[in-house]
């Protein structure tokens, strides 16, 4: 388990196996298998954890989100990497260092 869980741009970040994931009037809400909890990942929450199915660098992530929709790039920089940090203290995500890949 990693003790820091601060996000970096340069990470990749991919779902860990084992939730159910389901959509519930337009937000995802996820059961964690591995702890037994439930989460409601919102509207948002349910698009980042769609784009994350493969590994895929945090920065690249904001990048499409902020193609995507009218957003400030330090507002969505922001609410990702909570969302992220958040996913990854819970244990829902793997963080993959840029020295791990290729």
């Amino acid at each position: 388990m990693i003790s820091n869980q601060t996000i970096e741009m340069t990470q990749k970040v991919v779902q860990k196996d084992g939730h159910i994931v389901s959509d519930m009037g337009g937000e995802k809400v996820m059961l964690s298998i591995e702890n037994g909890k439930y989460y409601n990942l919102g509207s948002m929450g349910g698009i980042i954890w769609d784009m994350i199915q493969e590994p895929m660098h945090v920065e690249h992530l904001i990048n499409k989100l902020m193609e995507e929709y009218d957003v400030e790039r330090s507002v969505c920089e922001g609410h990702v990497v909570s969302f992220l940090e958040h996913m990854a203290k819970e244990g829902l995500i793997l963080r993959i260092e840029t020295g791990d890949v290729r």
